[in-house]
């Protein structure tokens, strides 16, 4: 039989097999559905509010690696972060986190914004959708032309580093689809980028770009747009109004329903009052003034009379780095000697709380705040937290009974333990985060929810709390809610190797690989012995098409986690808690077994897409040593087979193809994979029967 005849019966086999088999997933992940439609959500005061299927695009740039120093920029990116995190979350925007795409710093290069305004967003958005793009940086003129400055803008060629108000028109007018379309422009903070900037012209061509769409603007012609560490600790003056906004304060009917309407009144209003008139807003475009710009249940009340204007928060502390409280929400950080101002308020009588490790907290108590005035609140922490040695033995000796605790009775145990630690000392914010744990391990997330948010109220600068809470939003499929809550820990730390680590599986179950690869190199940099983060990364860069890369990030992974699983106790897969690594789970030999399967299908599936047909039948026998019943790894291997007989000739290799075929078939006969199994083996059997 000639090779050529062969090569046509294995292509035509081929045929019906060569996409990816189906994706292995990770153990305890889930996967939102693809098919994504508007949201109705029961609204206590009418019923019910429909909230359309939504995309965002949220900029921010502070460095501009090619202007001076006086033309840099402080808040910009704390802004957008800002931004975004009101806009994925369920008291806020309600956009699905993997909808908004964050352009942050570097990132946001003039290609970057002109892939994701003139592809990605005309590549997604349907007529009925909802899409909000924010920008927070420099405006400039340039040639009569209005330009936003991206990262690398450089003012020796403004107009080919510069992206347009006329592109960008273009591509919200003609490009990107949607009902409503929003545009929020926090430009034009400081000074002349060019030598024929002019303010009036930036904000009359940002609010007149396009008439087919909601646009506010920072401020008006001839106004330049303020920035001050004034404003909940350091933003721009706009954006922290857009930011209190979305999150309730602009809702006047109190119907727990944000419009463009009342969203531009309540940014016009205080913007202009609180700069003294110096810098007001624009509303540009014609837009439905109900359009829905977000959704607070919590604030939907029926038969309320509007709020009375609002009034202003300021906070002083005789300590630095003391988390402020507003009716139990953390609002900013006060030092001493800087005071935290907190416009906004709605008037009336609110709880206030400050808190400091360390020391017992100021409050919380009732203040209250007058129409249009402001309050000033000073906060004295002076009593140092103490606790008996009491209390401390019972916390050591139960946290050394809860590290040991391999089932229900035993966490239960566990429970009662810091129950009575947190009777004797409401303020041990330890005993309520292992509070928080033992209720994770019994899979009681409500009170589990309950005991975190109890831990982070008592000490609030509290990465591992945080962090560990994000963890088990993911764990339990509120993947969008752990996404904010980990960017807030970053917020705090940009340091915090774990929270980095969780973003990534989080953002990588999302299907946001590009954002889930950045995360995961900095899980990488930060804690380079993590071998779940190599295994994240690889994730990404497979997902990427970035093969060779996976394969390295893979072996990395294999390298670092290569040990003995009766130790695996002592590197951290009991203590983590996170993503993959759950007590719930059978055993955590059975975890340590199916994640080296998984990782060598990877492999088997990266070198099979290389053409290394050698290479992956060896990781997909290896990836069955671990798991010998998967179909998926079963008909992988099968493919490889095919692959590396079609390349080299070698008939013989067709028997093992069709044997791991059958295979597949037996163990899964209802997979998808099982019907391409069924004709491949249809195939090798006619051409066997030939050749002989």
């Amino acid at each position: 039989m000639t090779r050529t005849i062969f090569t046509l019966f294995v292509a035509a086999s081929i045929l019906w097999g060569a996409q990816a088999p189906g994706q292995k997933q990770p153990p305890g992940q889930q996967r939102d559905l693809k098919y994504e439609v508007d949201e109705t959500i029961d609204q206590p005061a009418s019923g019910k509010v429909t909230v359309p299927r939504s995309y965002a695009l949220v900029i921010g740039v502070s460095d501009y690696k090619n202007l001076g120093s006086k033309l840099q920029l402080k808040f910009t990116e704390r802004d957008a972060e800002a931004i975004y995190s009101v806009l994925i979350s369920r008291e806020g925007g309600n956009f699905r986190a993997e909808n908004v795409h964050k352009l942050i710093g570097q990132q946001a290069t003039l290609a970057n914004i002109r892939y994701q305004l003139e592809t990605w967003l005309p590549s997604v958005t349907r007529d009925d959708d909802r899409v909000l793009v924010y920008f927070a940086g420099h405006g400039f003129v340039y040639g009569g032309k209005v330009y936003l400055a991206p990262a690398d803008f450089d003012p020796k060629n403004p107009s080919g580093t510069g992206y347009s108000t006329d592109a960008l028109g273009n591509a919200f007018g003609g490009k990107i689809k949607g009902k409503w379309k929003v545009l929020l422009t926090d430009a034009c903070h400081s000074g002349a980028v060019t030598s024929d900037t002019d303010v009036n012209t930036i904000n009359s061509r940002l609010k007149d770009m396009s008439k087919s769409l909601f646009s506010l603007t920072a401020s008006r012609d001839r106004e330049q747009s303020f920035e001050s560490p004034e404003w909940g600790g350091g933003h721009g003056i706009f954006t922290y109004y857009v930011v209190k906004g979305l999150e309730g304060e602009a809702d006047e009917n109190k119907d727990g329903i944000v419009t463009a309407d009342e969203l531009a009144n309540y940014v016009q209003r205080n913007v202009r009052e609180a700069s003294g008139t110096r810098q007001n807003p624009t509303v540009g475009g014609s837009f439905d003034n109900n359009m829905l710009l977000a959704y607070i249940p919590a604030g939907a009340k029926t038969g309320e009379p509007p709020k009375p204007k609002d009034g202003t928060f300021i906070f002083e502390s005789n300590r630095d780095k003391v988390q402020v409280y507003v009716d139990g929400k953390l609002v900013g950080e006060v030092n001493k000697g800087a005071p935290l101002r907190l416009p906004g308020i709605m008037p009336g009588t609110h709880t206030v709380k400050a808190v400091h490790s360390g020391y017992e907290p100021d409050g919380p108590r009732e203040e209250l705040v007058y129409p249009g005035q402001d309050t000033t609140i000073t906060f004295k922490l002076t009593i140092p937290r103490r606790r008996t040695k009491a209390v401390l033995d019972k916390f050591d000796s139960a946290v050394e009974r809860y590290l040991k605790a391999r089932g229900p009775e035993q966490y239960r145990r566990a429970v009662a333990d810091f129950k009575e630690i947190l009777a004797m000392d409401p303020t041990y914010g330890e005993a309520a985060l292992y509070l928080a744990r033992a209720y994770r391990d019994l899979q009681d997330y409500p009170d589990a929810e309950a005991a975190f948010k109890k831990a982070i109220e008592i000490d609030p600068d509290s990465v591992e709390a945080r962090s560990t809470y994000g963890g088990m939003l993911f764990d339990t499929g509120n993947t969008d809610e752990a996404i904010r809550q980990l960017n807030q820990v970053l917020q705090y730390d940009k340091n915090h190797g774990m929270s980095w680590y969780i973003l990534a599986q989080a953002y990588i179950t999302k299907e946001m690989y590009k954002e889930g690869i950045d995360a995961a190199r900095h899980a990488v940099r930060l804690t380079p012995g993590n071998a779940e983060a190599y295994y994240w990364l690889g994730e990404g860069y497979r997902h990427d098409s970035r093969w060779s890369d996976a394969v390295q990030a893979y072996q990395k992974y294999l390298q670092l986690s290569h040990f003995d699983s009766s130790s695996l106790e002592k590197v951290g897969y009991y203590a983590i808690g996170f993503g993959l690594f759950k007590k719930k789970r059978a055993g955590t030999t059975d975890v340590w077994r199916e994640m080296r399967s998984l990782a060598y299908f990877d492999l088997c599936d990266c070198e099979r897409r290389l053409f290394h047909f050698d290479n992956a039948i060896a990781y997909c026998q290896k990836s069955l040593s671990f798991d010998k019943d998967d179909p998926l790894t079963h008909y992988a291997l099968a493919l490889a087979y095919m692959r590396q007989a079609d390349a080299s000739g070698d008939v013989g290799m067709l028997p093992a193809a069709r044997k791991h075929f059958a295979e597949s078939i037996r163990l899964n006969p209802d997979l998808s994979e099982s019907e391409m199994a069924k004709k491949n083996i249809q195939t090798i059997d006619q051409f066997l029967a030939r050749a002989r």
